[in-house]
């Protein structure tokens, strides 16, 4: 698979996942918002969430997923993520039915419990894909759903800007950052057991552009993907 590191034009400070999201997490409510990454969520139409009885959120973050979650029923959701601080943020908006401290390719959960595995901008601070695939799989009931949310990989190479926040004096601090095109996550996919159901793909569009103008000139460019895959 392709470096990241062969496409990267900012050439920021760059410190490990749980140390960013450590320094990121007092002001990531502010920085991220719904229209860029979970948008992409209300357009998937193979889950049925009337039927959904459990869902794991893998690398929960602060609860932006289970807020979504959270609008297509009242079933419960297991988080897991690395960060302390992004654990304590998640534990204030009491969305989570558990929350747990694990690493979201060995997480602890009970194998085969959950209807729905959420992933949502976790892939790029992984080396490998399979992991994760592996995982998740072994979480799913039979008729399960896996949904990985993204940075499109074509982004990351035509842009080549890492996953960053603007540190306590300013300064731009990268987050550890892979590229994983689209045949990594079939690989990934088909080895767990895995069958695609869905995909969608957000394009740098007047939504985006409106929250950062500067973005202007990637107009048209795509940016984010949604995936869906089966417990085939």
């Amino acid at each position: 698979m392709p470096d990241f590191a062969a496409f990267d034009q900012r050439h920021y400070r760059t410190v490990g996942v749980a140390e960013g999201y450590e320094a990121w997490a007092p002001i990531y409510e502010e920085t991220v918002d719904d229209v860029m990454d979970l948008a992409l969520l209300g357009r998937i139409d193979t889950v049925e969430w009337s039927r959904v009885g459990r869902a794991a959120d893998l690398g929960c973050g602060s609860g932006r997923t289970a807020a979504f979650l959270r609008t297509r029923g009242d079933f419960p959701i297991d988080g897991v993520d690395v960060t302390d601080a992004m654990l304590e943020r998640a534990r204030r908006r009491g969305l989570h039915d558990q929350l747990v401290h694990a690493d979201v390719r060995a997480t602890g959960l009970a194998p085969g419990a959950y209807d729905v595995v959420a992933c949502v901008l976790v892939d790029e601070h992984l080396p490998e894909l399979a992991p994760l695939y592996a995982e998740a799989r072994r979480l799913l009931r039979p008729a399960g759903r896996f949904v990985i949310v993204g940075v499109h990989p074509y982004f990351q190479m035509a842009v080549g800007m890492p996953t960053h926040f603007d540190g306590p004096g300013g300064e731009p601090v990268a987050i550890e950052t892979h590229l994983h095109l689209p045949s990594e996550h079939m690989a990934a996919a088909r080895a767990a057991g895995l069958a695609a159901a869905e995909m969608h793909e957000a394009l740098v569009d007047d939504g985006l552009i409106r929250l950062k103008p500067s973005w202007e000139r990637h107009r048209g460019l795509p940016f984010t993907y949604a995936w869906v895959w089966s417990a085939a």
